[in-house]
């Protein structure tokens, strides 16, 4: 048995006698359970250029919308090379036309900023409200029904 120190933040500070090695092993125990629990974010990417094709960037944006839907967030990149680096408002209007698309399923997270030859914007998903639907009705209590016998 050992003298284990539970609570150091109490004042005075909390102490139990146990087996030291038993209280570690079931911490060890509850910190696995709560990692399960847990649920991961994780973060996609999907890459544009300056010069993007109708289709190609619908196509691009309904995988985002499915990233979105999984509950992944989902970081959308505009890539310049050379001469391309003089023309970033065309980046700028593929990111904001982006946003403005999906503005019922993403929330925008970070603003479109230029990082080196990249200009970057990171959507999350929306948080589902929950609605609380359809007002229930009341039911009302019935009256009891009374039954007669007759004839026995």
């Amino acid at each position: 048995m050992d003298l284990v120190e539970v609570a150091p933040q109490a004042d005075p500070p909390v102490c139990r006698i146990m087996n030291f090695g038993k209280y570690q092993y079931q911490m060890n125990k509850r910190m696995q359970e709560a990692k399960k629990h847990q649920k991961q974010i994780v973060l996609k990417e999907v890459k544009f250029r300056p010069r993007i094709d109708e289709h190609d960037f619908t196509f691009k944006k309904n995988n985002i919308i499915r990233f979105l839907s999984e509950g992944d967030k989902t970081k959308a990149t505009v890539l310049f090379r050379g001469r391309e680096m003089a023309h970033t408002d065309l980046g700028r209007q593929i990111l904001e036309r982006l946003i403005s698309e999906l503005a019922e399923v993403a929330e925008l997270e970070r603003e479109p900023r230029q990082e080196g030859y990249a200009m970057t914007a990171i959507l999350a998903p929306k948080k589902k409200i929950h609605s609380p639907g359809p007002p229930k009705k009341k039911r009302e209590p019935e009256e009891p029904v009374s039954q007669s016998v007759q004839g026995q």
